[in-house]
């Protein structure tokens, strides 16, 4: 949590038998005399929603909409699923406050990242993502980020997981930072404030 200082006049107290009258409270304003409160504001949070399966986006999806309906600012990178010739110049925008961003590829990245000519323009492509992810984040321009599959882009060699890292642990304060995926490492589980597991068969 955060605090701001607001000012605050102190309590008057009531005066005792014999004692002289109070000064008048323009007097005791201007007197330069105030007390000073802590009022306690929302900080943003890094949350995790992980499965070990490809399940845990739906519900952060209906989230970030809701944000968005509500006049936030909001950014979802989806770094492995493609196949709808998208990447950034041509993201959705929902609501007028929600951007849908995905990399320019043919298809969901499932596999190791190879070393061949398509498998570098597939880099190319998440690579694009991420970097905008990164500098609106950084640039505060945001009040929520989802981040879709990060871990999972990061086990599979798409992203550098020492630069995730670093990049989280800049973020600004104010800024909500949802991490989704069925692969997640453990620094980033540590870093978290709050944890949200999918199972099946309970």
């Amino acid at each position: 949590m955060t605090a701001s200082l607001i000012k605050h006049q102190p309590r008057q107290e009531p005066p005792r038998r014999g004692a002289a009258p109070a000064r008048p409270a323009a007097a005791s304003r201007s007197s330069g005399a105030r007390s000073l409160r802590l009022v306690a504001q929302q900080e943003g949070l890094l949350q995790i929603h992980t499965a070990p399966f490809r399940g845990s986006f739906s519900g952060v999806f209906s989230q970030a909409l809701r944000s968005a309906g509500l006049g936030s600012r909001v950014l979802i990178s989806q770094f492995l699923k493609g196949g709808v010739d998208q990447g950034l110049e041509r993201s959705l925008w929902l609501c007028g406050r929600l951007q849908w961003l995905r990399p320019a590829v043919v298809g969901c990245l499932v596999e190791p990242l190879g070393a061949g000519e398509a498998e570098l323009d597939d880099l190319a492509a998440v690579q694009e993502v991420w970097t905008y992810s990164r500098e609106q984040l950084l640039a505060g321009q945001l009040d929520q980020l989802v981040l879709d599959e990060l871990g999972l882009a990061v086990e599979l060699g798409y992203l550098d997981a020492e630069e995730v890292l670093a990049t989280l642990e800049r973020r600004p304060s104010h800024v909500d930072v949802i991490l989704t995926g069925p692969a997640m490492p453990a620094a980033l589980l540590a870093m978290a404030d709050q944890v949200t597991q999918l199972r099946r068969g309970f």
